[in-house]
């Protein structure tokens, strides 16, 4: 398979570092103290751990920025606390986290509850833009979840066939 060198410079800027003699860095650019000075951060302070912060195992410390807002609690705060024991290289890390993102949903929605919100998940799920630009696949989630609850509504009130009997009914009989 050969290839031939295509031309590219129809593109404005095309090749531009090509000429190494025109390129101030090549091979290496040896900067004097006084440029140093400019690429020189300060040490960031450290952010202030006022609440539980996880991190990898894989570093040391804490980043010097970190967020504060949604800190582990609660069911999916311990699943994720068993998370990040293992290294980041690991589905036992990644998959619980996952798992922990679920959990945390249905506590947000039970902790609105709890405080008298009433959640709007279609609105929350961007059901109005579903709707807009996805109308079959719309159609399509609401006729399952229909579904789905109308299954789980006849398995939770279906009576048994076996008709129960009674203590002095079974009682009676045993005696005979």
């Amino acid at each position: 398979m050969e290839t031939t060198p295509k031309d590219y410079s129809h593109i404005k800027g095309w090749g531009i570092d090509a000429d190494p003699h025109n390129n101030p860095s090549y091979p290496i650019k040896h900067r004097t103290n006084g440029e140093h000075a400019g690429y020189v951060r300060p040490d960031l302070p450290q952010q202030p751990e006022t609440v539980e912060v996880l991190h990898s195992n894989e570093r040391p410390n804490l980043t010097a920025v970190f967020g504060t807002s949604a800190p582990p609690s609660g069911l999916s705060g311990m699943i994720r606390r068993l998370a990040f024991r293992y290294s980041e290289n690991e589905y036992r890390h990644w998959l619980p986290l996952l798992l922990a993102d679920r959990v945390n949903v249905v506590e947000g929605i039970l902790d609105d509850l709890a405080h008298g919100h009433i959640p709007n998940i279609f609105a929350e799920k961007g059901g109005k833009a579903d709707w807009k630009y996805n109308r079959a696949g719309a159609i399509r989630s609401i006729a399952v979840g229909a579904l789905l609850t109308t299954g789980a509504l006849v398995l939770l009130t279906r009576k048994s066939k076996a008709p129960r009997r009674s203590k002095t009914r079974s009682n009676a009989r045993d005696k005979a």
